[in-house]
């Protein structure tokens, strides 16, 4: 981001129509690599998921298969895109766009490195938490907009999934503030300079990676698209780039959500250990490294659990985390102010 801002100043100056100019080649800069990384997520799951179950996986299309994500984009690209008699037609086609334009907007707060991020605001935890949170709206209103009841019953199925994880979430979230007494994303990456939060807050990152799981609809909590009783979900009417977009937003979710868990629990950009070899490894590097694991274990996931039924799901969220997360808000809250590790900032 530095780069591009000097490059930017210096062939353009420092007018208004140049500053502009400069954003947009940052948002460029984060989008560009964010949508090569979708497709090959895809790539990557079906060989990580072909290895777990002991075959091969993509390899036919390009050396070891890595043209697949081509040749998918170009047959759906190719497909006819089908609107059905009954639908609501601006919002069928709205409901798409909703899902994958969230995925996207929400990097706008992520730091890649300490001064590398498009908008370090102040409240950046609370812009993640209200973007996210606002994705169940696409999938509500294609469920809606469908006219079709296994579309509508698999938007209902998600939005009461997505908002009850969302409590245990913001939950969690809260009690990775109390330890840094900041809502900046910046801020809360180096409060983990000595220590990573996933290690004193260990039932918490575990806790919120599973509700990631639940909130992204994946295995094993992807209910709302269960094909044996649902066909396809709250997307089964779409076709063509439609149905594509909602693909690309699943996926961008999940790089997000990666990013959020690296950001929170992981040390962000940080080494793990701050020895010669490791420490010069450049930052951004690290946090890639960091996302990549845990969307290994996205997958890992997908390939060896079942699927959970939904009463299951609902007790698990209700039950569990809730009660869990609020207990751990006030043993950590309690824990803090005994022992005057309260943040000065605070």
């Amino acid at each position: 981001m530095n780069f591009i801002d000097n490059l930017g100043l210096t062939i353009f100056g420092t007018s208004e129509i140049a500053i502009a100019i400069v954003i947009l080649l940052k948002i460029i800069a984060i989008t560009l690599p964010l949508l090569i990384s979708v497709a090959y997520l895809t790539y990557a799951e079906r060989r990580v998921i072909g290895l777990i179950q002991l075959r091969k996986g993509p390899n036919v299309v390009g050396p070891f298969g890595l043209f697949q994500p081509f040749a998918d984009a170009l047959k759906l690209m190719s497909k006819e895109t089908i609107l059905p008699t009954g639908a609501n037609k601006f919002l069928f086609l709205l409901a798409p766009m909703i899902t994958f334009v969230l995925a996207l907007i929400a990097w706008a707060v992520i730091p890649f490195d300490e001064n590398n991020v498009l908008s370090d605001i102040n409240v950046g935890i609370l812009y993640l938490f209200a973007v996210s949170s606002l994705a169940v709206y696409g999938i509500i209103i294609a469920g809606w907009a469908s006219n079709s009841r296994y579309a509508f019953l698999g938007a209902l199925r998600s939005a009461a999934q997505m908002v009850s994880y969302e409590v245990s979430i913001g939950l969690i979230i809260i009690s990775v503030l109390l330890c840094v007494g900041s809502l900046n994303l910046t801020d809360i990456v180096m409060a983990q300079k000595d220590i990573w939060f996933a290690i004193p807050l260990l039932p918490m990152f575990i806790m919120f990676f599973i509700s990631t799981l639940a909130e992204t609809n994946r295995a094993p909590f992807d209910l709302p698209e269960g094909e044996s009783e649902l066909v396809a979900g709250y997307f089964v009417e779409y076709s063509s780039m439609s149905f594509a977009l909602f693909f690309l937003g699943e996926y961008a979710n999940m790089i997000l959500m990666s990013a959020i868990t690296v950001t929170l629990f992981l040390g962000g950009w940080l080494p793990p250990f701050d020895i010669f070899p490791l420490n010069e490894i450049p930052n951004f590097l690290w946090f890639v490294i960091k996302v990549c694991f845990i969307l290994f274990i996205f997958l890992w996931v997908r390939a060896t659990t079942p699927r959970y039924r939904y009463d299951q799901l609902m007790r698990l969220g209700w039950k569990i985390f809730l009660p869990f997360s609020l207990l751990w808000v006030v043993l950590t809250s309690g824990f803090l102010v005994l022992f005057d590790l309260l943040p000065q900032n605070m």
